[in-house]
């Protein structure tokens, strides 16, 4: 068998919004048909992929009636069953409906407040009948262009109402679910709260279920703030807040393009993928691997089970160069050039007798300033190992 192509123990993951996309932008109409959530269903297994994820309204369109929801469910679970996927995260649209224009959970009008809760109450009843884990929160409308319309401190405020109100829904129905929010800088919004994971994070310590809420970083958003996204996937990491991730691809200074992952900047790529497998000797990351991502508007519906495949092969070519990368003798005696397990146990837990000892340490400062740290070779070894020069 090939080694990059899917297997399940992978956990790839789309969303029906991803593979669905028909490939309209605000320039122009779509290019490409409108396929059912069946039909993405089937193509989706037949790419490798592990599991679909979705929005409510991209499977219930809005407006249905009890029955009319009833029956489409249903129907969506026998596809489901019939190809052997999953349906792990779930999340609500809170960003098309007009109503939604000044925000969703965060809006100025009350009304439109207690819709978006009671949509997203709806939204979590229909995730967990269809057996989502995670739940995700995107702010998409949550934000400002004029910003004398409200108080910032109010907009957060009335976040984190929301997140509570949702969060003890959930705990009162018993439901085996947790939270992820999604950060964003910008786009609808000229400003969106909450602008990146580690505005997330911060956010998520005020909660009164702080416990069972997380992030779920995309590349492209944090990307779009100018940020290292490997390092805000590590903070989420090490926090222990890594939920949920979207990976996908963008260019720095461009709108939100949710292109094929691993397409564009393949050293962050390859750094993402070497801290979410553990290569390196950390933890390694357990949950789905969701490609947000979409084809481009020049492909027909053949080049969307083509972008599918390409999303999920490149991240396994790069696992592979990965760990081939971290495995390499001459990679490991630069990283480990430094270490020192004398001088390790005193950095961390303070008493006065380890601070006593590191003023007594006798360091040559002027040559730690003059070591060479062969970072130059260490990056030249990952571009070798990315290009396949090395094995």
């Amino acid at each position: 068998m090939d080694p990059y192509s899917p297997r399940p123990e992978d956990r790839f993951t789309f969303g029906l919004w991803t593979v669905g996309n028909p490939g309209r932008d605000p320039f122009g109409p779509r290019t490409r048909p409108v396929l059912s959530p069946e039909s993405l269903v089937e193509g989706l297994a037949r790419c490798g992929a592990w599991g679909v994820n979705l929005h409510d309204n991209d499977l219930v369109p809005f407006g249905s009636t009890a029955a009319e929801r009833d029956r489409i469910v249903a129907s969506f679970k026998q596809a489901l069953a019939a190809h052997g996927l999953v349906v792990p995260m779930a999340t609500t649209n809170l960003f098309s409906h007009p109503a939604f224009k000044d925000g969703a959970f965060t809006a100025n009008d009350p009304e439109v407040r207690a819709f978006a809760l009671a949509k997203t109450l709806d939204a979590i009843d229909l995730g967990v009948e269809l057996g989502a884990k995670t739940y995700v929160f995107w702010g998409g409308r949550e934000g400002v262009e004029a910003e004398a319309c409200r108080d910032p401190r109010e907009a957060v405020k009335r976040m984190r109402e929301a997140v509570d109100f949702l969060c003890a829904y959930v705990v009162e129905q018993g439901y085996d679910l947790r939270f992820a929010l999604e950060a964003k800088p910008n786009e609808p919004r000229g400003d969106i709260y909450l602008a990146t994971t580690g505005h997330m994070l911060h956010f998520i310590s005020t909660l009164e279920h702080e416990q069972m809420v997380g992030v779920n970083p995309e590349v492209a958003h944090e990307t779009m703030a100018g940020l290292s996204f490997v390092h805000g996937v590590a903070q989420a990491m090490e926090a222990g807040k890594l939920f949920h991730i979207d990976l996908n691809a963008q260019r720095i200074g461009r709108y939100d393009q949710d292109l094929r992952f691993g397409s564009e900047d393949l050293k962050q790529a390859f750094c993402l993928v070497r801290l979410l497998e553990g290569t390196l000797g950390g933890e390694r990351y357990s949950g789905p691997r969701h490609f947000d991502a979409h084809a481009y508007r020049t492909e027909d519906s053949d080049g969307v089970w083509d972008f599918a495949a390409g999303c999920m092969r490149t991240y396994k070519l790069l696992a592979a160069r990965a760990e081939a990368f971290d495995a390499d003798p001459e990679v490991r005696a630069i990283i480990e050039d430094q270490a020192d397990s004398a001088i390790d146990p005193l950095l961390s837990n303070f008493t006065p007798a380890k601070a006593a000892q590191l003023r007594a340490l006798d360091l040559d400062v002027d040559a730690l300033g003059e070591r060479a740290l062969r970072y130059e070779r260490l990056d030249q070894l990952m571009v070798e190992h990315l290009m396949g020069a090395r094995e």
